[in-house]
């Protein structure tokens, strides 16, 4: 009888590292524990960092008073409105440039002349064309999601494996047949990343926005408490703005989660 060999683990798969967790969680709450007994010491000045626990007793305020509500709700609409247009412009842009060589030609010098241009300085430029009011808001946080958007989207589109595309070609697939069915889901998670900067930008836009002409906003509120040196109420709407990127990466996280599911 053969004598069995010592069985060989497993060792195909692959590199997909995944969150821990609680992790996060636990990090948070140790920065945070740490810099409430670093106030509470004496170590860390309460006239450069405030207390935690003040922090906090803002926000319940905020929330109690329903002021939180009636400076959120402008800012999110501005910010959803302001991302819808300039995402699916610049994903229309960027697959346009991926696909067809006189979009490349005659679009890609335009996007790099754009691209390295600071979008809050154009923001007294907004003003002048679109007025004080949200059509400048809108416009602002538009332009400055639609280039990384363009970049992010062609890029990953160039770097769908050709070998597929070919493949495709070999078996008579139609063009809108590759690109529905290879193009598109090969560059998904470039663009889901590329997302991912996009939307952070128009969260520091929105801000920039709000604090120019805003009577309700975070922005609005940052800017009124910093005015007053209101430690508490200025990292109240900080914390805000954080939760809300977290949101916004967390929504994106769960996008991945669902659209790709075939890397698995």
């Amino acid at each position: 009888m053969a004598e069995q060999g010592t069985p060989v683990p497993f060792r195909g798969g692959g590199f997909a590292p995944r969150a821990k967790r609680g992790v996060g969680v636990v990090v948070f709450i140790a920065l945070i524990a740490l810099v409430e007994w670093g106030t509470r010491s004496g170590w860390i000045s309460s006239l450069t960092l405030p207390r935690p626990s003040d922090v906090l007793a803002t926000f319940g305020e905020l929330w109690s008073s329903g002021r939180l509500w009636e400076h959120l709700a402008p800012s999110l609409t501005r910010f959803a409105v302001g991302s819808l247009f300039g995402v699916c412009a610049g994903i229309g842009v960027g697959f346009a440039i991926g696909l067809f060589s006189y979009a490349r030609a005659g679009l890609v010098p335009l996007v790099a002349a754009l691209f390295p241009i600071p979008k809050i300085a154009l923001l007294p430029l907004f003003v002048i064309w679109f007025g004080i009011d949200e059509a400048s808001k809108y416009a602002l946080i538009a332009f400055g999601t639609f280039t990384p958007t363009v970049v992010a989207t062609y890029g990953a589109v160039d770097n769908v494996d050709r070998t597929l595309i070919r493949m495709g070609q070999s078996f008579g697939l139609s063009w809108w047949s590759i690109v529905r069915k290879i193009v598109l889901p090969g560059a998904m998670p470039g663009i889901l990343s590329g997302l991912r900067i996009s939307l952070a930008i128009a969260i520091i836009l929105l801000v920039a926005a709000e604090m120019l002409g805003a009577q309700r906003g975070i922005g609005a509120y940052i800017l009124e408490a910093g005015s007053l040196y209101d430690l508490e109420r200025l990292f109240a709407g900080v914390t805000i703005l954080s939760l809300l990127g977290v949101a916004v990466s967390f929504a994106i996280g769960a996008i991945e989660k669902r659209l790709l599911r075939w890397r698995n």
